[in-house]
């Protein structure tokens, strides 16, 4: 192993006998100059609760309340913000995308798809949603996963796993803590054969995603590092968390999500099918 410095911090890469391996992806990177930055507002109005910005790289956390709505903005535009939730009370019941996607009956979350738990409970709903769709499907990134996918040049880099556990780690979680995730604003269609990859994003500066918590929510969020896929734009950027407690008009406007289709009702004896089919969704 090779030791150099950036500034006072020592940075450590791996060596092959010629020397270091040599990698043109930059690490740690920012945005460039003169980079539009679209700061936005809430989806939902309310009265402020939190409103934090998180750091290009940077994992964030915090408990939204029952009832809250938490807005996510994309400020540079296409930048991936990985997420995970978890029962506030009970950090053993939280997300999961088969949950999700079964009941839904589809493999993008948009606009009305309830964020369901490992119990078939809703976490959060999505109440308001400026891009197309969301993916839930195309993982988090890695620094095993990198050195699978982009070679042994990455294998130093730090992906939104290392932001999890760094983030997990202050809440008193762990790897074992670690499921499958949402990635707010980046695009991973799936095509006709089931294939699928990470392309181009859909977002755009200032663009916004509104989720509800129906209980109260532990919300991780890792502000994708990533550097090998278009999924920050190579160019990564801030995001703004805001918190509302919405006006009882905008309660009253997003009280229920579209009732489901009873096409979609999970199978009898599923333990989650005492919801009724056709019973609306974040009802239960």
């Amino acid at each position: 192993m090779a030791t150099t410095r950036t500034g006072n911090t020592p940075v450590t890469r791996p060596t092959v006998p010629g020397g270091p391996v040599a990698s043109t992806v930059p690490v740690g990177a920012v945005y460039a100059e003169g980079t539009r930055l679209e700061w936005g507002a809430s989806l939902v109005e309310g009265s402020v609760v939190l409103d934090e910005t998180v750091a290009p790289n940077a994992p964030w956390s915090a408990v939204v309340r029952r009832g809250h709505v938490l807005t996510i903005v994309d400020v540079g535009g296409n930048q991936s913000a990985d997420c995970l939730l978890y029962s506030a009370d009970d950090p053993e019941e939280r997300y999961s995308v088969p949950d999700t996607l079964s009941w839904q009956g589809n493999a993008y979350v948009r606009t009305g798809t309830v964020l369901r738990s490992n119990e078939g409970r809703p976490l959060m709903t999505v109440v308001a949603n400026e891009i197309d769709r969301q993916d839930t499907i195309g993982g988090a990134c890695g620094k095993e996963s990198n050195t699978l996918r982009y070679g042994h040049h990455v294998m130093f880099q730090h992906g939104c796993r290392e932001n999890f556990l760094a983030e997990a780690g202050r809440r008193g979680l762990g790897v074992r803590d670690l499921v499958s995730n949402l990635n707010w604003f980046m695009n991973v269609p799936v095509e006709a054969d089931g294939a699928l990859g990470i392309v181009d994003g859909m977002s755009a500066p200032g663009r916004r995603v509104a989720v509800r918590a129906e209980r109260d929510v532990l919300v991780l969020v890792s502000n994708c590092p990533q550097m090998n896929n278009p999924c920050n734009d190579f160019n990564p950027t801030p995001l703004r968390m805001l918190v509302v407690d919405p006006t009882p008009a905008a309660r009253e406007t997003r009280s229920a999500p579209p009732a489901r289709d009873a096409r979609l009702a999970p199978p009898v004896g599923d333990a989650r099918s005492a919801a009724a089919a056709g019973t609306p969704e974040g009802a239960s």
